[in-house]
């Protein structure tokens, strides 16, 4: 497992360290408080936090406290606290404060690797269900619970200098093709269009039924409408054979960009408005939010430019 060490003392940390290691871990090793938290922050990889209460910049107690903030939010971190004393009352604020376990220091080897393979079990456990809660079954990209979380924390971010873009797809005439073909052509196209999603730049997510998104951290409105139109030119080179015929699929796609101080639910309400005027403007077609245009001439002449193409379906 990868585990965050923080211990005050030099000494402390090469034998911590080296136990850890001759046990098949990977060791980050600080005697700061902050480094270590700006290490949880950052490095979505670590599986285990190990503290002692007396730590520089920020105490252990915090230490497990900011840990278990950050594990509730989006990921498992498993987080021990460590301590010289046999103090009971110690023992109880730690766990109050967000520790799963409590050693003493030094700690018994056999004993601390008994406890890490505990922490092992439980990371994996929590993951899964995680991973289970937040992920859509039918074309494995996350879900609307998952892409919320992500765009929430994306526009908290996002400023002047890291813009932040949202597209909103939806498959063009989805119920014609479960109604003539049958459900399963129609999950294959889910799971079509997902598959290209994927394969492009940024944060796809099945928001339900034929509608998705993608966020874009670090995009303006003009080049997140140039992605919107490569989406829509990739779905529509890709149909879909069933019972021996060709689904041609399409999809219309809104586009917004995160202003100052405006919500998640501000930002994604703008692409929804965008996607039904691509919609009832043709479908197969990419609609930036005119809102968010804010009287940008070149913008908003590419926004009108996009061609209708009609779209034919076949029976089986």
């Amino acid at each position: 497992m990868r585990i965050v060490l923080a211990e005050p003392s030099r000494i402390g940390q090469r034998l911590m360290t080296k136990m850890l290691a001759d046990g098949g871990h990977e060791v980050l090793a600080f005697g700061d408080g902050h480094a270590v938290l700006d290490c949880l922050r950052n490095d979505e990889t670590v599986d285990v936090l190990m503290t002692s209460f007396e730590i520089p910049g920020i105490s252990g107690l915090e230490l497990c406290w900011e840990a278990r903030l950050i594990a509730n939010s989006h990921r498992p971190i498993h987080v021990i606290a460590m301590s010289s004393t046999h103090d009971r009352d110690r023992l109880i604020e730690a766990l109050d404060s967000g520790a799963d376990d409590f050693v003493t220091k030094p700690p018994v080897p056999a004993e601390l690797f008994a406890r890490l393979r505990a922490a092992e079990r439980a990371t994996r456990a929590a993951r899964e269900l995680l991973r289970l809660a937040t992920l859509d079954a039918l074309t494995e990209l996350p879900n609307r619970r998952a892409f919320f979380d992500r765009a929430g924390e994306a526009t908290r971010r996002g400023g002047s200098e890291q813009p932040v873009s949202v597209l909103m797809l939806d498959i063009d005439h989805f119920k014609r093709v479960n109604d003539t073909f049958g459900h399963d052509a129609g999950d294959e196209v889910l799971r079509a269009v997902a598959e290209v999603l994927r394969s492009r730049p940024g944060l796809a997510a099945r928001l339900g039924g034929e509608e998705f998104a993608v966020l874009l951290e670090g995009w303006d409105l003009l080049d997140a409408y140039q992605e919107a139109e490569r989406l829509r030119q990739l779905v529509l080179q890709r149909p879909i054979a069933v019972c021996g015929r060709v689904i041609p699929v399409t999809v219309s796609i809104g586009v917004a960009e995160h202003g100052h101080g405006q919500t998640v639910d501000r930002l994604l309400k703008q692409a929804d408005v965008a996607l039904y005027a691509a919609k009832t403007g043709g479908r197969n077609r990419v609609v930036a939010a005119q809102s968010a245009v804010s009287g940008d001439d070149a913008v908003a002449h590419a926004c009108e430019s996009v061609p209708h193409h009609e779209t034919i379906y076949l029976a089986c």
